[in-house]
């Protein structure tokens, strides 16, 4: 009798000890993990998505951890970097860039993935539409028809009286898209627009040199994440071959480049936060429609202009959200 009396206090002893620790273990949040890939150069961007995150209630290393990939503009390496990420079993991918997003695509069906700074997600065979895009993919599109035109606008009023070029990376899918609509606009003006390609930093120097023997005064950079991860070194070759350069968003001019018009790509980056709270919360991206925000901005770099002996107009310059003098 006493035997059994001592196995029942054991065993009642063993449950109030477990108690806690079952209490605790229910109280523990969740720890998500999110990937993040982005063929461009790492940092900008995706600190300014991390802000977004923090600002929703998420704290690394207490409800969420990342997993960054980053390409460096080398998109030969998105295939093995989206597949790692779906390795690690991720809640989420955060896909920076059209190359890594149909890198994403071609690695994973079932994780959801939300689209950041990628161009025309239908076009590029991502989603079937912005409404309803179907399958794992939703999140934020660049795409806006009018912006090329207005490229093409803020170069032809910065001309010297040179050609406009367009430097276009080949790899790029929507890189074509942009040459056409550029193309059409210059070809009802009577003007002619050669494009020189870089798929690669080390091509940089024979797309000026192209541009140069075209006696090019001003060039539009297209979307690339590998002109992203390189705008120092196109800036100082606009320089150089005493060109006027035009960027697709305000680092470009905050880092060397005369001018640049389009989407904020850090106030985009942040917005890109919202896409996946509302996945972590229950959300079926393929119910989520896909968001074109038009967070559009004019940055001019006084220091570049002067570099160049331009004098920019005036009007221009009132027209600006931001002048770096």
């Amino acid at each position: 009798m006493a035997e059994i009396e001592r196995r029942h206090f054991l065993v009642a002893a063993a449950a109030l000890l477990a108690a806690p620790r079952s209490g605790l273990a229910q109280q523990r949040p969740k720890v998500w993990l999110i990937g993040y890939i982005g063929g461009g150069a790492p940092g900008t961007y995706f600190d300014e998505f991390h802000k977004g995150m923090r600002d929703l209630g998420y704290q690394e290393g207490k409800n969420v951890l990342f997993e960054r990939r980053s390409a460096h503009g080398d998109f030969k390496r998105l295939p093995a970097m989206a597949a790692d990420l779906v390795n690690r079993k991720v809640d989420v991918i955060v896909a920076a860039t059209t190359p890594a997003a149909l890198a994403v695509q071609r690695a994973t069906s079932a994780i959801p993935v939300v689209l950041s700074l990628v161009g025309d997600p239908v076009a590029s065979g991502l989603v079937t539409s912005l409404g309803r895009p179907g399958g794992n993919i939703t999140g934020l599109s660049l795409a806006n028809t009018d912006i090329p035109a207005k490229w093409f606008e803020l170069a032809s009023g910065v001309s010297s009286g040179r050609k406009i070029g367009l430097l276009a990376n080949p790899k790029q899918p929507t890189s074509q898209w942009y040459v056409r609509d550029i193309q059409s606009v210059a070809q009802k003006l009577g003007i002619e627009v050669p494009v020189a390609h870089a798929a690669t930093a080390n091509e940089l120097e024979g797309a000026f040199t192209s541009l140069n023997r075209e006696r090019v005064g001003t060039f539009i950079v297209l979307p690339s994440g590998l002109f992203d991860a390189h705008i120092p070194q196109i800036a100082r070759l606009a320089v150089q071959y005493r060109m006027a350069s035009i960027g697709t968003s305000a680092v470009y001019a905050e880092r060397g480049m005369l001018l640049s018009y389009g989407q904020n790509y850090n106030a985009f980056s942040r917005k890109t936060a919202i896409y996946v709270d509302k996945i972590l919360k229950g959300a079926n991206p393929s119910e989520l429609p896909i968001e074109q925000p038009m967070i559009l901005e004019l940055a001019i770099n006084l220091v570049t202009a002067r570099q160049l002996d331009l004098a920019v107009p005036k009007e221009l310059i009132s027209r600006a959200d931001r002048v770096i003098e």
